[in-house]
């Protein structure tokens, strides 16, 4: 059906509204003999022409216009057809229709743009007998139809009545149709003209209108016209029904925009640039970002709050910094692992000399996460003395997976917050290290080293160590909350290694979590090395000389690393290079040349007179006086015990800042000595009337362990009985008062510190035994190892006759 409104005709078919005439019945004074026979011919194109009807007709074809002008010239009147099909240009006059109506031309109108119009009237329905001529215009011989009176029955007034509800019911539900047009409905009283009036204004196919122009019973003709308008009305209802909705939502979009310009406007008033640009720009990242539906919902509320604020109010940077966070975060953002595990072990062991155990682990951890496909990260810790690279190993695992690499300094850190973040509403609010962490990598999924996990602090503030609980916990840290995002963020995948000198400062559950690997110091000829490899080229470029050959022989790099340095690391021996390489650089300067290689004496000259000796042991050498083997959070070292006797009452005094079990260890050493004095055959009177005093030099550094004891009881024996400890000998181990000797830690430490310092021999608890296989015989060689069970086989060994 055609979307035209009732009463309104495209511009091709007219100009103006239809012309209702003054008088109803002026077709009938129209004699039949005043209308002659052969009459000339207008074809019309999309409209019908109805008797009674005013109707203002543009014609533009030459035939039309020249027929217009020979009738306007006669007696004006004309023969209306209207067209089968309204595309043709040039119709034939098979190709209109037989019925038409007989026009007066009222008017002919030259129109501005040079075409015609002409005012008709129809006046009555006629049908083409015979076609006369087709040149230069139609002209056919026509048969008058007559007009059937209008009956004058309740039946047919109800029709006219019902045709009259219509069309002012499809007048009202057409906007565009005047008001007054019911009116003038409503003041037609001849039926017949009515009818005509109605079908040439209704919004109907031509063949329909063509069909009411042809009917001859009126009544016949009124049905139809009903039919038409009651499908006219369905149509006007339902289009009207579709307009007020269309309306409705316009009226809604038309409010929500004034609205937004008023507010627009009242955000200008205030002052302050508006945020438009910069929400459109979080929502446009947003679109990118892979984060879960929670984090989705999450940012939407965020940028509604955002759109209804202005960029000066004090809560909106608040918002506006925790979207800023969502939108920098790498969600489910992770980089391609590299599962090459011969290069992952070159890289390793280009970067790392030695740390075999430590290199496994890793390559063990790539081969499962290569024939799995994914799998929870190992939350790894490194506990070793400062200095040997535990550190720089997470940086080279990094390196060697293909992973980024992110370090998070823990030492000092004494507030929870700085791991689980604050609260946003806090004035300077912050996410977390772990986020923040993650926000610098740009992936989830980086090696994350948590440096110093053994020094973290703990006061009024919180406890740090425990909100790394959840972060080091492989069943929880898919869930981890951070107090400043308020969403939950999954750190499964990130592979944490925390680094620590002392295990023992590691609160349990925390240490419960981790996998701990031992790392422990190095050898002098680890440190050779490790110096050849990479200090020195290190130092080299730091100072300016990298491409002069400086060459140091590996006999002079162990008189650097045992005359300058007493450490398990390579930290001083890294400074006491470059003091080496500035002396070096100098040289150059003055010089412009360098030594070929650098000797004995240019050491000495540079970093002055040596300062550990191991001759201290060969002078020591005096009854009462033992060595021990202890180890410090820096690794392995050596202990003197020293043990005097005088004038007293049978006491004991311990001196040189010692720790609880230290004390109770001398007492024990004392008790065990003192019930097996004739076994040894000991002078019982000295433990009554004499004074024991057991000193241990360097009273400013706090000592503690039980692993001097049987260093006590050799050094207490030894002045008692007034033999000496045999030179070049160490000893470690735990004592009972049954005279057992039981197995301590920190075996390898205290092993490299004992050849450091030039020990020969050493005296170890049977159990130990395994601790000694495990370390390279390379860094042991020159060590000889006695393994005892009881306090007997120490004395036997420990002591020598006067």
């Amino acid at each position: 059906m055609n979307e035209k409104l009732f009463f309104q005709r495209s511009e091709q078919d007219m100009d103006f509204m239809p012309i209702i005439p003054i008088n109803e019945t002026e077709h009938d004074n129209l004699a039949d003999k005043e209308i002659p026979q052969e009459i000339p011919i207008l074809p019309l194109r999309n409209t019908v022409l109805f008797p009674g009807v005013v109707l203002p007709i543009t014609v533009g074809r030459d035939k039309s216009i020249k027929a217009v002008h020979d009738a306007y010239k006669t007696d004006k009147l004309i023969g209306v057809l209207a067209q089968k099909d309204s595309s043709v240009e040039d119709p034939s006059f098979q190709e209109l229709v037989e019925v038409g109506t007989i026009a007066r031309i009222i008017k002919v109108i030259k129109m501005p743009d040079g075409g015609t119009t002409v005012i008709l009237q129809g006046k009555r329905r006629f049908k083409v007998g015979s076609i006369l001529t087709d040149d230069p215009y139609f002209k056919a011989q026509v048969i008058l139809l007559q007009e059937e009176e209008a009956p004058k029955d309740q039946d047919f007034e109800a029709y006219i009545s019902n045709i009259k509800d219509l069309a002012s019911q499809i007048i009202q539900l057409s906007p565009n149709m005047p008001t007054e047009a019911s009116i003038i409905l409503k003041n037609i009283e001849n039926p017949s003209f009515l009818i005509h009036f109605i079908s040439s204004n209704l919004n109907s196919e031509l063949t329909e209108k063509q069909e009411l122009l042809q009917t001859d019973h009126i009544k016949s003709r009124a049905d139809l016209l009903m039919q038409l308008l009651q499908r006219e009305l369905q149509f006007a209802e339902l289009k009207n029904k579709l307009t007020t909705k269309t309306k409705t939502e316009l009226d809604k979009q038309q409010r929500d925009y004034f609205l937004q310009q008023q507010l627009k406007s009242i955000k200008d008033e205030l002052g302050g640039d508006s945020n438009e640009r910069e929400l459109r720009e979080m929502q446009k990242k947003a679109e990118t970002k892979k984060w879960p539906a929670s984090a989705k919902d999450i940012f939407k509320k965020g940028i509604e709050k955002l759109e209804r604020m202005h960029p000066s109010t004090p809560d909106y940077s608040i918002v506006y910094n925790h979207l800023d966070l969502m939108l920098d975060l790498p969600w489910n953002e992770y980089t391609d692992d590299l599962y090459d595990l011969k290069k992952a072990a070159k890289v390793l062991d280009q970067d790392h000399y030695g740390m075999k155990k430590v290199k496994e682990r890793i390559l063990e951890y790539l081969a499962v996460l290569k024939l799995k496909g994914d799998m929870k990260s190992p939350i790894l810790c490194f506990v070793g003395p400062p200095g040997i690279g535990k550190t720089s190993l997470g940086k080279s695992i990094a390196s060697a997976i293909g992973r980024k690499y992110v370090r998070i300094s823990l030492g000092g850190l004494h507030d929870e917050s700085e791991i689980r973040g604050h609260r946003k509403t806090y004035i300077g609010a912050m996410p977390g290290r772990i986020l923040q962490s993650l926000k610098k990598a740009r992936s989830s999924n980086p090696v994350m080293i948590l440096d110093e996990i053994d020094k973290v602090g703990t006061d009024f503030r919180g406890d740090p160590t425990s909100a790394l609980l959840e972060v080091l916990d492989p069943e929880q840290n898919n869930t981890f909350y951070d107090n400043y995002l308020e969403q939950e963020y999954d750190l499964s995948r990130v592979l944490f290694v925390a680094t620590a000198n002392d295990i023992g400062h590691i609160q349990p559950a925390l240490r419960d979590r981790i996998e701990i690997i031992d790392l422990s110091g190095y050898a002098v000829e680890e440190k050779v090395e490790i110096a050849k490899r990479h200090l020195i080229p290190k130092q080299q470029e730091a100072h300016g000389l990298k491409g002069h050959a400086i060459k140091l022989s590996d006999k002079n790099l162990v008189k650097v690393i045992s005359d300058y340095t007493r450490e398990s690391g390579v930290r001083e021996l890294d400074r006491q290079l470059a003091s080496i390489m500035r002396y070096e650089a100098k040289e150059f300067a003055l010089k412009s040349r360098l030594k070929a290689s650098i000797t004995e004496k240019d050491i000495e000259k540079v970093l002055g007179k040596p300062r550990y000796s191991n001759d201290l042991y060969k002078v020591a050498n005096m009854p009462g006086v033992a060595v021990g083997l202890a180890w410090t959070y820096v690794g392995g070292d050596i202990l003197f015990i020293e043990t005097s006797i005088s004038e007293g009452k049978g006491e004991l005094k311990l001196t040189g800042n010692l720790g609880n079990v230290m004390k109770e260890s001398a007492t024990t050493a004392l008790t065990y000595l003192q019930s097996n004095a004739k076994k040894y055959g000991l002078d019982t009177e000295i433990f009554a009337k004499k004074t024991l005093h057991i000193h241990v030099p360097e009273g400013g550094t706090p000592k503690d362990g039980p692993s001097a004891g049987i260093t006590m009881m050799s050094s207490l024996a030894s002045a008692i009985t007034g033999k000496r400890v045999k030179p070049y000998l160490a000893m470690t181990g735990e004592i009972t008062l049954r005279g057992q000797v039981l197995p301590v830690g920190g075996i390898k430490e205290k092993i490299l510190a004992a050849r450091r310092a030039g020990i020969k021999e050493v005296i170890l608890c049977w159990q130990n035994e395994k601790d000694i296989s495990e370390i390279d015989s390379n860094f042991i060689k020159g060590l000889k190892f006695h393994y005892v069970k009881t306090m007997q086989q120490v004395l036997d060994l420990a002591l020598v006759e006067k």
